[in-house]
C-alpha cells in the first residue's frame, strides 16, 4: 500500500520535472506552470479538490454503511440520498442569483459550513436513532452547502486567467475535482475496511469532516472581494454532481 502513493508521487514528480524542461527549452509543455503562479486560483483550486472529497466521500461511507450494515438494497439506498439530491438542486440552481448578492469567497465559506454541518448531524443522528429518517437532514445540509460553493469556486479559478488559457485551466480544474473524487472514495474506503461498523462510519466521516475544515480554512485565506462577481462566463463549465 505505501509503494502505491510513492509510485504517484514519483510520476507527478516526473511528469513536473518534464513540464518545467519544456518550458525552459523553448517548448510548448502539456500543462504550464504558469498557471500555479496565481494565489486566488490556486486556492480555488484546493478548495475544489476539497469539496469533491468530500462530496464523493461522504456519498461512500453513507451507501455502505446502509447497504452493508443496515441491510438496504441499492434502490432504497438510493431513495434515502434523495434528500441530498435536492438539497444540491435547490442550490445549484439559485447559484446564479446567490453570486450577484454574495461575494465568492463567502459562497464558498458557507457551503463548506453547511457540508461541515451536515456531517456532523449525519454523526449523530444516526448514532442516536435507528430510523432511515435519521440520514435526511445531514444528507439535506450536505446537499445544500455543496450546491451553494461548487459553481463559486470553478468561477475563482477561470476568471483568474484569460479566454486564451480559457482550455488550459478547465482542463486542469477537471483534472484537481477529479483527484479529489478519488481521494473521497480511497480515504472512506480505507477506513472502512478495517469493519464496517458504526465505529468504522463515524470515523471515516469524522476524518472527512476535519479535511474539510481544511476547505474552509482555503477559502477563508481568499482576499476579501469588494462585491459579487458575475458568473456568466463560467457558468457552462460547472458540473453538477451525480449522486
Amino acid at each position: 500500500m505505501i509503494a502505491l502513493p510513492a509510485s504517484g508521487a514519483l510520476v507527478l514528480w516526473w511528469f513536473f520535472r518534464s513540464v518545467r524542461a519544456k518550458e525552459a527549452s523553448g517548448r510548448e509543455p502539456l500543462l504550464s506552470l504558469r498557471l500555479f503562479d496565481n494565489g486566488a486560483s490556486s486556492l480555488g483550486l484546493v478548495t475544489q479538490n476539497l469539496q469533491w472529497l468530500l462530496l464523493l466521500g461522504t456519498s461512500f461511507t453513507v451507501a455502505a454503511y446502509l447497504q452493508v450494515v443496515r441491510g438496504y438494497d441499492a434502490v432504497q439506498t438510493g431513495v434515502v440520498f434523495t434528500a441530498a439530491t435536492l438539497g444540491l438542486l435547490a442550490t445549484s440552481l439559485s447559484a446564479e442569483r446567490l453570486a450577484r448578492r454574495h461575494p465568492q469567497r463567502t459562497l464558498i465559506m458557507t457551503g463548506f459550513a453547511f457540508s461541515l454541518a451536515g456531517v456532523v448531524v449525519l454523526i449523530t443522528l444516526v448514532g442516536s436513532f435507528a430510523s432511515v429518517w435519521a440520514f435526511v437532514p445531514g444528507l439535506l445540509l450536505i446537499g445544500l452547502g455543496l450546491g451553494v460553493m461548487l459553481t463559486p469556486s470553478v468561477n475563482v479559478v477561470q476568471s483568474s486567467f484569460p479566454e486564451e488559457q480559457q482550455g488550459e485551466i478547465s482542463g486542469l480544474s477537471r483534472s484537481v475535482s477529479n483527484l479529489g473524487s478519488s481521494f473521497g472514495t480511497t480515504i472512506a474506503g480505507t477506513i472502512l475496511v478495517a469493519g464496517l461498523t458504526k465505529g468504522a462510519y463515524a470515523a471515516a466521516m469524522i476524518v472527512l469532516a476535519v479535511i474539510g475544515l481544511g476547505g474552509l480554512a482555503a477559502a477563508a485565506l481568499r482576499p476579501r472581494e469588494t462585491g459579487p462577481r458575475n458568473t456568466h462566463a463560467c457558468r457552462s463549465t460547472a458540473r453538477t454532481p451525480r449522486t
